[in-house]
């Protein structure tokens, strides 16, 4: 995600368990982690503004993904490692991985009131998947039969249902795809399959800023634009994850460091990843209430393969040179004080399918071949590389230090372009108006390598941000997903992935992240999946 996410996932067989370890230091600790709780009382979290309203499947950004995940749940889940579960579904089946039956647990409701029928998930995947509404998640439904028709890739829909969708009763539909997908049932923990309410389709605009979801948390009052989100805990929620608070408050930060210096002292509650300069020093600051774990995470810097130069087929000696003149082990180590590890591919060490050196010799820092490859290419389009990323987030330190590096030791100008916040910078790279490189990051919807594969460089995905397009590439991700195993699905993933770096390069891997995490005194009980997300049911709030 960048949220999150979209096209036809394949799941993982054995799960990555990464659960949070506190990290002792020199500073001040939480003092009783066992001290009486509130249970109505309410904790802020640290966010940064989302790019559109809150939407399930117009979201696939870190902003907004945070609180979708907070007001609504689908059909099934992961747990604290990373194990699949039923969530509002009560279980299910299929004999072929084509042909689903679902059924649903009875007395889940809205937080309006309103209850959740087998309507409420078919009328509101219909209504994500039609061309017509332009969300940004409506490639996530390409595996259902009908999908073509309601989003046709040129003109408009020649139907507004889903072929592949019946309602059978109001606790049960099916679901039929137009071939099998082995492990379709874990792809619908997407936060594009959420439920709707009636309420939504009467004014989709209004529901935007007033979100009704049917998960553990509901808005409460109104969203401050820029400055916080509230939510309330929800007390007709019929989910196991009950929470053990009154509500999560979402403040929305500029400045990372600004965040920092409201955690340590107590005016931020959680904070999921300290900024690097803070790297070297937030173990001391916070004691053992410092959280450090490795996650499913990446940071890359990819191109608009749509603008001018950068797609024709020369310019990938050009970004495989570029590449090439980075020092990823360096900069880990110096500028991120060990908060990434160096990247040897686009698939993060701790995710199923990881495949070592997927990048081939093209992540391995050699200047002399990088200015060898550069000149191969005809040069960088305009002779400079422009770096966006956004200001809001611990982006400065290693994009100077990836600037730098391109200079030194690939003879290329590089400046860098910090737009003020990430709505901003995720706007212009959405609207397709970038002209150079950008920062683009990965956070897993679930610790498999598809996802990281398919999400963002199958052709037309969602989240496929540089437009990239290779037949070969689509071609064997389809294999992948048709696959009888998870372990040849892994496999054919693998070799996508090889493809793409070594063949094409749309984007440079760069690092695989850490989890950075810290909390309150006023907290306790806090602890982080795999996906870099605070168990927010769990943590309680001292009295």
């Amino acid at each position: 995600m960048r949220g999150a996410k979209s096209a036809t996932w394949v799941a993982m067989a054995t799960a990555v368990a990464l659960t949070a370890t506190a990290c002792g230091g020199g500073g001040s600790d939480s003092g009783d982690d066992n001290a009486a709780v509130n249970p109505d009382g309410t904790y802020t979290y640290y966010n940064v503004e989302p790019q559109n309203p809150i939407i399930p499947s117009n979201t696939n950004e870190v902003g907004g993904g945070y609180i979708v995940k907070n007001l609504f749940r689908s059909l099934v889940g992961f747990d604290e490692k990373s194990k699949l579960r039923m969530e509002a579904a009560e279980s299910i089946e299929s004999s072929d991985n084509q042909h689903f039956t679902v059924k649903l647990k009875p007395g889940w409701k809205f937080h309006n009131g309103e209850p959740q029928t087998a309507a409420s998930f078919v009328d509101a995947w219909n209504w994500a998947s039609n061309g017509k509404n332009a969300q940004l998640n409506a490639s996530w439904f390409e595996p259902i039969k009908g999908y073509a028709d309601v989003h046709p890739e040129k003109g408009d829909p020649k139907a507004d249902k889903l072929e592949g969708l019946k309602v059978v009763n109001d606790l049960e539909f099916t679901i039929e795809l137009t071939k099998p997908v082995s492990t379709f049932k874990e792809q619908l923990f997407y936060d594009a399959f959420s439920p709707l309410p009636k309420a939504f389709y009467k004014d989709t605009k209004a529901f935007g800023e007033h979100p009704i979801g049917n998960g553990p948390y509901q808005m409460d009052g109104d969203w401050s634009h820029k400055v916080e989100f509230k939510t309330k805990k929800f007390a007709d929620y019929k989910g196991d994850d009950k929470p053990k608070n009154g509500g999560v408050i979402f403040k929305f930060y500029n400045k990372d460091d600004a965040a920092y210096n409201d955690l340590v002292s107590d005016k931020l509650d959680i904070m999921y990843q300290v900024p690097n300069s803070m790297a070297g020093q937030f173990k001391n600051d916070l004691g053992k209430r410092a959280i450090s774990q490795m996650f499913g995470g990446n940071t890359n810097i990819s191109f608009p393969l749509y603008e001018g130069d950068w797609g024709k087929p020369e310019k990938v000696k050009v970004r495989q040179g570029l590449s090439m003149a980075i020092d990823r082990e360096t900069i880990a180590k110096t500028a991120l004080k060990g908060s990434k590890d160096a990247a040897d591919g686009i698939t993060p060490k701790v995710v199923e399918g990881y495949q070592a050196n997927s990048c081939g010799e093209f992540c391995k820092f050699n200047p002399t071949k990088a200015k060898e490859l550069i000149k191969e290419g005809g040069g960088v389009p305009g002779n400079k590389v422009t770096l966006t990323y956004n200001a809001d987030g611990a982006n400065k330190e290693w994009a100077d230090a990836v600037c730098n590096d391109i200079r030194q030791n690939g003879g290329v100008e590089c400046v860098t372009d910090p737009k003020p916040t990430f709505q901003q910078a995720r706007t212009d790279i959405t609207e397709r108006h970038m002209k150079s490189a950008f920062r683009m990051a990965w956070v897993q919807d679930f610790p498999n390598i598809q996802n990281f594969i398919s999400a963002q460089y199958r052709t037309k995905a969602g989240a496929n941000d540089m437009e990239f397009s290779n037949k070969d590439v689509d071609e064997l991700m389809d294999k992948a997903d048709a696959a009888k195993t998870i372990e040849e699905s892994n496999k054919l993933y693998a070799e996508a992935e090889k493809k793409i770096l070594q063949e094409s390069m749309p984007s440079i891997p760069l690092f695989f992240d850490h989890t950075l995490a810290g909390y309150s005194k006023k907290v306790q009980n806090v602890k982080f999946d795999s996906f870099r997300q605070a168990i927010w049911t769990d943590v309680e709030v001292k009295k």
